[in-house]
């Protein structure tokens, strides 16, 4: 009896312990593969380190854009508990989302799958949450008050509470990145604004920063950098235990992008054109300053703009820089073309005479309108009244062929190449598209589209002794170190015209600003400014829509060395208060023009004593002005 006992117990024993080894046969060897990688979903984890985005510096090496350690931050909800009303009225504002959104956020769920039960113990709350506002949180979570007197709870309960404050907000071991703009709506249209993107990397989808617009765009491959990885353990709640990492690859850094726009001459241009945008209330305004020898962009803005700091609250119309996108109609400005080209040729000389029909010329059927009654005027006369008349028969001499040659040469038709996303060529149809009376209208800026951009380029063509230059607009790439990594250099594109002929539209120009010429208000006191005033029709669904029109001055000084060259356009000013380019945009030239020689300490000009362009007094802002001083 008891030798069968034995027996039995034995073979309870044996096969117990042949389970046993069944099992664990099974679990090291035919599912060791399976369980491992388990094991590892939940204790070992890779992470993607992200470069530090680049900055964005002017000329002087001033922050325009720049990234700012962040974190994101997570939650427990197994933690919570039923808490979650409280926690959020103590989070919200510090993360700046609703209460709503966090309570549904940091509610326990509960979902059945094939293992059991699991609950939500990992909810991100918000990415690229500042390190000063994460401090401001633990502060917050730390003395959180559930108005209970806690040291007389269960040991259990004290214990939820320790937990709930110290350990169910957490952020993500992996440091993130806010990118901000110091200057807020300095050069917005110029910086651009990033957003998030998703990449696809050996399978894994992950989020990223990618430039939206501007420059954060157009150079993104070079700010954002290379990325590294750490492969970790971690814990129950997923936070890394860093004397456990098995693998870390440093990132790369992104390199900075230093711009030739100077912050202090835009912030001038932005002041200068916010003024007009008071004074005359057009529907935007915008300026431009460029160095006319290398082609280098000291300022671009465009009115109204954004903060790229704040897209959530900026329209996509005020995210638009008009400056390169908006192709209206040139008016009188694109006279230059014309008689820059008809000069080139010797088909006219600057005292040839023309008579420009008393305001009234009919051209194969059409009649062509002048804004004063003029008789004979020369060629340089033309220039400075602004004739319609008289630039159309220049350009009936001249011929179509020629005319079409110039207007290519000069840069209308094509993108000028500047290093920002929505450049617009502008339209210039074919000759085979031109009609009857296009060789007539094309020289006064009309049934031709050009952006502002495309203009000013053309004019420091002329102000360049002839060489058209390729916008500039990024002078060199830099790492964190400021070690030079690509320095970008002038580039000429092509000689419109000849030096003899640069100097004579530089005269011709000149008269423009002058007591007799369209542009009176443009002038300076200490230089010599040449330019050209426009006022143009704005054309809507394929017609000029009545008391709707584009005003513009475009001008260079000292005239004959220049150093800067700056245009003002109007898009629809208030005709109440004047429209004309010579009335409104001239002015606003010159207060832009004055603050900038100042602040680049440009050396005045001498003049001679009572020159007009030396009195102010003799077309001040102030004094009537004749009409056709204001085309």
């Amino acid at each position: 009896m008891q030798l069968r006992r034995l027996w039995l117990l034995a073979l309870v024993l044996g096969a117990a312990f042949g389970g046993l080894s069944y099992r664990l046969v099974d679990l090291q060897v035919f599912r060791h593969a399976s369980l491992t990688a388990k094991a590892q979903a939940h204790t070992h984890r890779e992470f993607l380190l992200e470069p530090r985005r680049g900055d964005i510096l002017d000329i002087k090496g001033n922050l325009l854009a720049t990234s700012l350690a962040a974190r994101m931050v997570c939650a427990d909800p197994t933690l919570i508990g039923n808490r979650q009303a409280d926690v959020a009225r103590v989070l919200a504002p510090l993360l700046q989302v609703t209460e709503s959104e966090l309570i549904q956020k940091l509610s326990l769920r509960v979902r059945e799958r094939d293992q059991g039960t699991v609950t939500n113990r990992y909810v991100r709350l918000k990415r690229r949450v500042l390190l000063e506002t994460w401090q401001k949180i633990q502060l917050a979570m730390s003395t959180l008050s559930f108005g209970l007197d806690e040291k007389k709870l269960p040991a259990a309960q004290q214990t939820f509470y320790r937990d709930l404050r110290q350990h169910a907000i957490f952020v993500e071991p992996i440091e993130d990145q806010l990118r901000v703009y110091p200057s807020g709506t300095l050069a917005a249209h110029v910086l651009g604004f990033v957003g998030a993107g998703e990449q696809e990397l050996n399978g894994t989808h992950f989020d990223q920063t990618v430039g939206k617009e501007g420059i954060e765009a157009t150079f993104d491959s070079k700010l954002t950098g290379v990325r590294g990885w750490r492969v970790t353990e971690t814990d129950g709640r997923r936070r890394e235990v860093v004397p456990m990492r098995e693998q870390e690859v440093e990132p790369q850094d992104g390199l900075n992008v230093v711009l030739t726009i100077d912050s202090v001459i835009q912030h001038i241009v932005e002041t200068g054109l916010a003024d007009g945008m008071e004074k005359h209330s057009p529907v935007s305004i915008s300026g431009i300053v460029v160095r006319p020898r290398t082609g280098e962009i000291l300022a671009m803005a465009t009115l109204p703009n954004f903060d790229p700091n704040h897209l959530e609250s900026a329209s996509v119309e005020a995210r638009r820089n008009r400056v390169i996108t908006d192709a209206p109609e040139p008016g009188s400005t694109f006279k230059i073309v014309v008689v820059s080209g008809a000069l080139n040729d010797s088909t006219v000389r600057p005292t040839d005479v023309f008579d420009c029909e008393h305001r009234h010329f009919y051209y194969r059927g059409t009649e062509l309108h002048d804004h004063e009654s003029y008789g004979l005027l020369s060629v340089e006369q033309i220039i400075s009244k602004s004739s319609n008349i008289g630039a159309a028969k220049i350009g009936i001499k001249m011929g179509e062929e020629r005319l079409f040659e110039y207007i290519r040469d000069f840069g209308f038709g094509s993108k000028t190449g500047i290093p920002l996303p929505g450049e617009s060529g502008g339209i210039v149809h074919p000759l085979k598209k031109w009609s009857k009376i296009s060789i007539a209208q094309i020289p006064m800026g009309q049934g031709i589209a050009v952006t502002r951009l495309q203009m000013i380029m053309a004019v420091c063509a002329i102000a360049n002794r002839g060489l058209l230059m390729r916008p500039m607009l990024v002078d060199r790439l830099e790492d964190e170190d400021h070690n030079v990594k690509a320095k970008y250099s002038p580039q000429p594109i092509r000689h419109v015209i000849s030096e003899p002929t640069a100097r004579q539209m530089v005269q011709a120009l000149k008269s423009v600003v002058s007591p007799d010429g369209t542009a009176a208000k443009a002038a300076l006191e200490h230089y010599t400014v040449a330019g050209k005033t426009g006022t143009a029709q704005k054309a809507e669904h394929g017609v000029y829509a009545p008391g709707k029109y584009f005003a513009s001055f475009i001008g260079f000084f000292p005239a004959d060395n220049p150093e800067l060259c700056i245009s003002v356009m109007m898009d629809e000013p208030d005709l109440h208060k004047g429209y004309y380019g010579g009335q409104i945009a001239a002015p606003i030239f010159r207060q832009i023009a004055e603050r900038v020689a100042n602040y680049l300490n440009i050396r005045p000009e001498d003049k001679p004593e009572g020159s007009p362009e030396n009195s102010l007094a003799a077309f001040g802002e102030n004094q009537p002005q004749k009409q056709k001083q204001q085309q």
